[in-house]
């Protein structure tokens, strides 16, 4: 399931290529939502960007898939008063590189680059926050080096198999209509704008959610992501996510605090919440009645007052 470890390094600002630095500092109609130093390293070649904000203990926080690093802005300035608060954008995502190479698109891919960043800061007694496909990387990753986690903060996610696939993201699996779709007209990443919330977005949140999938180029990750599902064993991504579902078992015993936006409509609390639950018995668990799948643009407040006892 896992191959050798990929070359990685940590990257300074002059060396990032000048077009991608650029895009990163063009944050037109976001920039007060996301005022942070962009961070960048380097796996097998391709740059990654990311935030690195405060000082104390890590919490190296996940996202899914349509969002980016963005999603967790509000979580970044709040807690980074006293915590270091570092989030990723994963490969194709965000600031970081887009390279067409579908093959990099896999679970195993993400994992390892993710990695590959805790190794490289050398990250110990992490609290992990993962949302979407970021519980199951971020899982992943822990199940990789389970000294350097100490305690996990999931949150409308799954890091487990699954044949609970909703309808209107399995339209999107579709051969070359779901290309069309998601890299085309960007439908994936526009629709989560109104369908993954109860509250309407401000302007600011809905540019900067969109803003890095401006082609069909910078799409590939968001379409990929949806490819890599894997409901079947001769997926590419199967024997992965198997890996990490078993791996869970590792952590029954940690602190676990479970938020979960109870109007998901794709990782629903009776599939998914349930089965966390299961697995992890002994986990806290927050449910917001009113709250949809980005629960942390729905109830910030809420999900930071129960972090903050969490974490004390």
């Amino acid at each position: 399931m896992t191959s050798s470890e990929p070359v990685a390094r940590l990257l300074l600002p002059e060396q990032i290529d000048p077009e991608l630095r650029k895009r990163a500092e063009n944050r037109a109609g976001f920039a007060d939502e996301y005022p942070f130093a962009s961070k960048w390293f380097e796996v097998d070649g391709y740059v990654q960007h990311y935030v690195d904000e405060g000082q104390g203990r890590v919490l190296l926080m996940v996202h899914g898939n349509p969002t980016w690093s963005f999603a967790w802005r509000k979580l970044v300035k709040d807690l980074s008063r006293d915590h270091r608060v570092i989030v990723i954008d994963h490969l194709g995502c965000g600031f970081s590189e887009k390279p067409q190479d579908k093959n990099l698109y896999t679970l195993d891919g993400h994992i390892q680059r993710l990695s590959a960043l805790v190794r490289l800061l050398d990250l110990q007694k992490v609290v992990l926050f993962g949302h979407d496909w970021g519980g199951a990387i971020g899982m992943g990753c822990a199940g990789r080096m389970a000294d350097r986690f100490e305690r996990f903060v999931l949150m409308n996610t799954g890091a487990f198999r699954s044949q609970a696939i909703p309808f209107r993201i399995s339209l999107c699996r579709i051969p070359l209509l779901g290309a069309i779709g998601d890299r085309g007209f960007n439908l994936f990443a526009r629709a989560a704008l109104t369908m993954a919330v109860e509250k309407p977005l401000t302007a600011a949140a809905r540019a900067g959610f969109i803003a890095p999938y401006d082609s069909w180029s910078n799409r590939i990750a968001v379409h990929e992501f949806v490819q890599d599902i894997p409901l079947q064993e001769s997926h590419r991504s199967y024997a992965t996510l198997a890996g990490v579902e078993q791996s869970l078992e590792k952590f029954r015993n940690h602190p676990i605090q479970l938020i979960w936006g109870m109007k998901d409509w794709c990782f629903t609390p009776k599939d998914f919440l349930t089965e966390f639950r299961r697995i992890f018995p002994k986990a806290n668990s927050l449910e917001i009645a009113n709250a949809g799948h980005y629960v942390f643009e729905d109830a910030p407040e809420r999900i930071l007052k129960q972090v903050r006892e969490f974490l004390a």
